[in-house]
């Protein structure tokens, strides 16, 4: 088997928690020779652990591009809009790119990401990854083996849970939409994807209702301030606060994703001077905290989606309803039941992995991904989430903000893509 070489975009969270491990895991299948990362600490001790050449270590993607193509692969896991660019240059190149979701902001640069991996006959793999893990694949199989008969509805809830919400979306990175995505594209798109992938039919119709509630400056307690650490009379009592959080001692689960520096006086400096100190009713952010999305589908079956950051813990939870049988999941318990409505028969099916990130998706995608690039010669597969793949959630999403920004309209995806370009 040959080793594939690969350009890693970012070595943010998932470029140092996925894609490296990876590489560290199986050195005989992936070795990342070159990395761009603003960030003088990250691209340095990336650099360092994968033994990477000086003269391939930059301070920005565009540098990457200087040298013509340098690898086999190029892994893009910079910001949602920074992704359109480097992935159209990487195709034209001849990288095989693996792209982090969404695929851009623009419903026009999704449409022609996907035309462009066609046109120069590369893989391009969107990081739907949550179609890889035993779970949702799981499912997948027992509607593809007539389990379910036909379905006719699809009711899936995620559960992002408050501390998710508040770390991402309401302090982090994808809290403004103007910056980045909003919350059904940057978060949810995932389980817009599933919906497609396991109804296998085209949306036609998409309505959408959902607000940011709660995280405002109205709904600030009094005597609370403008950060956690500078006097809040409120701090102890509040749900939210960010020394709860982030002071959480010896893992600090959530400080490791806003500074390199996880001494108590490294965290303490980020609470400071750093966004992730912000009340979280003092933000500048503007994405949704919950929402609903309807779908209808060619053949007549429908689906709903809930999405809500004001929840206890963040999971997954699905029913599909067909006309032989009944699933009913719980991603987070690793399992689901099946009902089978002619024997009567309630089969339990266990779906736990252990060790590894998105139920067990993550490494999954990484190895197929890399499992199809070495076979693209001879078998030029676009893979289970190819931009073509993927392509439908994107229009839903985009089809869904534009319903919830105009009083829950619905929108025929048809008319969606006769419009042109539309950014959310």
């Amino acid at each position: 088997m040959r080793t594939l070489t690969a350009v890693l975009l970012g070595a943010g969270s998932r470029g140092r928690y996925i894609y490296g491990p990876y590489a560290e895991k199986f050195p005989n299948e992936l070795k990342i020779v070159a990395v761009a990362e603003p960030d003088d600490e990250r691209r340095n001790r990336f650099a360092e652990i994968h033994r990477i050449a000086p003269e391939h270590v930059y301070d920005s993607w565009e540098k990457v591009f200087d040298q013509g193509q340098i690898a086999d692969v190029m892994i893009i896991a910079t910001l949602d809009r920074m992704h359109y660019i480097p992935a159209m240059k990487a195709l034209e190149l001849g990288y095989h790119v693996m792209l982090e979701k969404p695929m851009s902001p623009s419903m026009e640069e999704c449409i022609e990401l996907e035309q462009a991996s066609l046109r120069y006959k590369r893989l391009l793999v969107v990081t739907h990854v949550l179609r890889y893990s035993p779970f949702w694949s799981g499912i997948k199989k027992c509607i593809e083996d007539g389990e379910l008969g036909t379905i006719g509805t699809i009711q899936l809830t995620e559960n992002v849970g408050y501390l998710h919400m508040t770390h991402s979306y309401v302090r982090g990175n994808w809290r403004n939409s103007e910056e980045t995505s909003p919350m059904i594209l940057a978060k949810s798109c995932h389980d817009l994807d599933l919906i497609s992938w396991l109804m296998n039919q085209p949306c036609t119709s998409v309505s959408s209702y959902g607000s940011l509630l709660h995280f405002r400056a109205e709904n600030a307690p009094e005597g609370s301030t403008d950060r956690c650490i500078n006097g809040c009379e409120i701090e102890k009592e509040c749900a939210f606060s960010a020394m709860k959080i982030y002071m959480q001692p010896p893992e600090h689960p959530w400080a490791r994703y806003m500074t390199n520096d996880l001494s108590q006086e490294g965290i303490l400096k980020a609470l400071k001077e750093g966004p992730w100190g912000r009340c979280v009713y003092r933000c500048d952010n503007n994405v949704v905290d919950h929402q609903v999305v309807n779908m209808e589908f060619e053949n007549g079956a429908n689906a709903s989606f809930i999405m809500s950051g004001l929840t206890q813990s963040g999971t997954r939870r699905v029913q599909i309803m067909g006309t032989q049988g009944e699933i009913i999941g719980d991603m987070d318990k690793g399992s689901f039941t099946l009902y089978r409505y002619v024997s009567g028969e309630k089969v339990e099916i266990g779906c736990n992995v252990e060790g590894d990130g998105h139920g067990g998706g993550d490494d999954r995608m990484v190895s197929s991904f890399l499992r199809n690039v070495r076979q693209f010669d001879s078998n030029p597969s676009q893979g289970l989430t190819s931009a073509t793949a993927s392509l439908q959630s994107h229009l839903i999403a985009f089809a869904s903000e534009h319903s919830r920004l105009n009083a829950g309209q619905a929108i025929k995806l048809s008319d969606l893509q006769k419009k042109g370009e539309m950014s959310v």
